[in-house]
């Protein structure tokens, strides 16, 4: 929760390929405070903790952020859903190939970080839409 001095993250992910919450997903959170890297102390990147995604493909237990953030990156791990989905999926569809030409291929984004913004006192929720050639990404509410 956020408070008049800081900002407060969450996140969920779809995978929109299969119209179902992505659970299981690694999440990393980092903040940094002042325009940008590499001025010292201000500016650099300062790792927060993680989380992974539940059955709904939410984190809820985001650390919080600290004091004077302006800047977050939210990393996702998605390389090993995709691979986990993939097999279910193959276990499923044994007579399907993955990848008709060129056997199974490996996975095209094995993770997606997004940076964004931030000012006291505000939340941000911040989805993720996500499928194996692909991802989007909005500040939702």
């Amino acid at each position: 929760m956020s408070t008049s001095s800081t900002a407060s993250v969450s996140t969920h992910i779809l995978d929109t390929s299969v119209g179902r919450p992505a659970a299981g997903v690694a999440v990393h959170l980092s903040a940094r405070s002042g325009r940008g890297a590499g001025h010292g102390q201000e500016g650099d990147w300062r790792a927060l903790g993680g989380s992974a995604t539940d059955a709904d493909g939410r984190c809820k237990d985001l650390p919080a952020l600290p004091e004077g953030t302006t800047h977050v990156r939210l990393d996702f791990a998605v390389e090993a859903y995709f691979e986990r989905h993939e097999k279910k999926q193959a276990d499923t569809q044994q007579d399907v190939p993955a990848n008709r030409d060129s056997g199974p291929a490996p996975v095209f984004f094995p993770e997606v970080a997004i940076t964004f913004a931030v000012v006291p006192g505000e939340h941000y929720h911040v989805p993720l839409l996500l499928n194996p050639f692909g991802y989007s990404v909005y500040r939702g509410s």
